[in-house]
């Protein structure tokens, strides 16, 4: 549905954009992580073909952003971070606009509106202005003019920023009810949202893709080497008879979760079997060793050590779509 080729961005010498190319499938939701400044925004705006790219391609439906820009952006809606509601108007009035400004048939608008409307659970709300609605309603209304036309593509931009815990989760569920009709690409700092709604997680660093895969082969393949263990007695002597090991990376101090016992995290440098290398360590040491556990690492975890490593590239299909192509070391370069 979505197909990125090549996309380079240019501001002056400086390169927001470089090089990067990927994939959205129809039916997927991809979460677009990053960090502050890594080039998200600047990625999505092209996508919408509200800027246009120093280089490459964005194909949508087939169609290219840049040379049938007016059917590729029929099958787009978009939700920017803030918003494009028009505060004096009514949620009738404002959706009625936005369906002018995209060409829908007039006898079809009401029932499509309507339909809209439910859908995104704000009919009871439909005869107020913009202005004295909630912020989570104004978020509502702003998800409601992205689906006028009923586009194939969705598009979110922080759709929960400023929201509190509540509006989060309504948001959350009307962005699941979404995703059963259409493609969308969810960029959040709430990593636990695209944790709850997102089928393949891509991050950008720096203005390259880092990584991209679902979380759970992203926790699987960075944690694979990565084990929770407990142990029983003095806890500076193991800490240091596993700083002391030349097999282990490191070892992170996880506390106590038990009366008398001590919970770490050690990770194994390339090419170790760490298990080995850990029960080896407790039996010369005479440590009593009561746990170990592959370590699954969160999207957090996953977040930081991307941002802040080497690049990650998927080396197999998605499980979420067995035509999901695999992330190149030339799409990640």
């Amino acid at each position: 549905m979505i197909e990125v080729n090549n996309l380079v961005k240019n501001y002056g010498k400086y390169q927001a954009v470089k090089d990067i190319s990927f994939k959205v499938y129809d039916g997927e939701v991809l979460g677009f992580l990053g960090p502050n400044g890594a080039g998200k925004s600047t990625t999505m705006n092209i996508i919408t073909g509200y800027i246009s790219a120093t280089s490459g391609e964005v194909k949508i439906g087939g169609f290219d952003i840049l040379a049938n820009p007016t059917e590729a952006k029929k099958k787009i809606g978009y939700l920017p971070e803030i918003p494009p509601v028009y505060i004096d108007m009514t949620v009738t009035e404002y959706l009625h606009f936005v369906a002018e400004l995209k060409g829908v048939a007039k006898d079809k608008t009401v029932a499509m509106l309507d339909d809209i409307m439910g859908r995104i659970k704000i009919t009871h709300v439909s005869q107020k202005l913009i202005k004295n609605l909630s912020k989570g309603y104004r978020q509502r209304v702003g998800l409601a003019q992205a689906m006028v036309g009923y586009p194939e593509v969705l598009i979110l931009d922080e759709p929960t920023v400023g929201l509190d815990p509540k509006q989060i989760i309504e948001i959350r569920e009307v962005i699941k009810e979404l995703s059963k009709e259409h493609t969308i690409i969810l960029s959040s700092h709430i990593l636990s949202e695209i944790s709850a709604v997102c089928n393949r997680v891509m991050i950008i660093n720096s203005g390259q893709i880092v990584a991209i895969d679902t979380p759970e082969d992203l926790s699987s393949r960075l944690g694979e080497n990565r084990y929770e263990i407990r142990i029983k007695g003095d806890k500076e002597k193991a800490l240091e008879a596993f700083k002391f090991s030349e097999r282990i990376a490191h070892i992170d101090d996880m506390g106590s979760k038990e009366e008398g016992t001590w919970d770490f995290v050690v990770s194994g440098k390339e090419n170790v079997d760490v298990r080995e290398e850990i029960f080896n360590t407790a039996v010369a040491n005479n440590i009593v060793l009561l746990l170990i556990k592959n370590d699954k690492m969160s999207l957090e975890d996953i977040f930081l050590q991307v941002t802040e490593g080497e690049f990650v590239k998927n080396d197999k299909k998605s499980e979420t779509n067995e035509d999901t192509v695999s992330q190149t070391e030339e799409e990640v370069k």
